[in-house]
């Protein structure tokens, strides 16, 4: 079992722009990665709330940093950011938040969790396993027309339509329970062709985004930390697909453009204009750490400060 590697610390840390007495949130603790790397940077005044959907994450949290006064965590995923936030800070302004999205090393190499096409395990899926339905019970009851929909929306799978006819097909003998199952149908529907990764690769990624509502959940979270950033306030966003990284480029490009309606108008409305500032451009990981660790490959980091008043 690999153990859990953060990726991109340094580069994450320098967009942060931490300062010594800030206050921060790390949005997607997983094993504390990043959050071991802030909290060294923070002094006697500095502050950091945790945050996590993953109760085994929370857990891990309070385990090993719960004894820093510096620190705090909270329960919870991306569409309670405000409510989860707000609380914590009281008066004081939020400097930066950071986002690692998707799945924790931790998360792929539990096979129980089900989120691995290589470990055998129960079919589940879900960052929060007392909360909504698992992959298991969710194909139980898809349609093939919705599921096909649904690997080709969020896996951008091109054999979309063959693989979800073959799980309808296969169900209807014999359940699909278990992670080992589902790559090896899924294998057996796309052929072995030229990809350069696992036939079942696309399929897990449109599944789980899918059941965890991911794509939404990070543009829910995107708006709400915007709000509450202070002015130089430092948004910095770790994705890991195209999906992910489309949502995350759009949304500070056009927050940096402003409403374009009122483009080179001499009066603009409070909120209209430009809210944000970009920092620097795409940050892909080094090769040393893409050697170190191949699940770094495909990460990127975005970084935008806040500049502005948003409506």
């Amino acid at each position: 079992m690999a153990s859990h590697r953060p990726v991109l610390v340094n580069e994450a840390l320098e967009g942060l722009g931490l300062s010594r007495d800030g206050w921060y949130v790390d949005g997607t603790y997983g094993r504390g990665g990043h959050t071991s790397g802030i909290l060294a940077a923070l002094g006697e005044h500095g502050r950091l709330l945790a945050l996590d959907k993953d109760p085994e994450a929370v857990e891990h949290a309070r385990a090993n940093f719960g004894g820093d006064p510096r620190f705090s965590v909270r329960f919870g995923g991306f569409e309670n950011f405000r409510t989860l936030v707000a609380p914590w800070l009281c008066e004081h302004q939020l400097a930066g938040a950071l986002f690692a999205l998707g799945i924790s090393s931790a998360q792929l190499d539990d096979a129980k969790r089900g989120f691995s096409f290589s470990n055998d395990g129960p079919l589940d899926m879900r960052m929060n396993p007392g909360n909504g339905i698992s992959a298991r019970q969710w194909l139980r009851q898809v349609d093939e027309a919705e599921l096909a929909h649904v690997l080709r929306r969020f896996g951008e799978e091109p054999q979309a339509r063959r693989i979800a006819r073959a799980i309808i097909e296969t169900r209807a003998s014999a359940p699909i329970d278990t992670t080992g199952q589902l790559a090896a149908l899924v294998a057996r529907a796309a052929g072995s062709g030229h990809r350069r990764i696992h036939p079942a690769t696309r399929v897990f990624q449109a599944i789980r985004i899918h059941i965890n509502r991911e794509l939404k959940s990070l543009e829910t979270v995107l708006e709400q930390c915007l709000r509450m950033l202070a002015d130089g306030g430092r948004l910095c966003v770790i994705s890991f697909h195209s999906l992910e990284d489309r949502i995350v480029k759009r949304f500070m490009a056009r927050q940096a453009k402003g409403d374009p309606v009122y483009a080179g108008l001499p009066d603009i409305p409070p909120g209209a204009g430009p809210t944000m500032r970009l920092i620097g451009g795409l940050i892909r990981p080094r090769q040393s750490e893409v050697e170190a660790n191949p699940r770094a490959r495909s990460a990127r980091l975005r970084v935008a400060e806040r500049s502005g008043a948003v409506a």
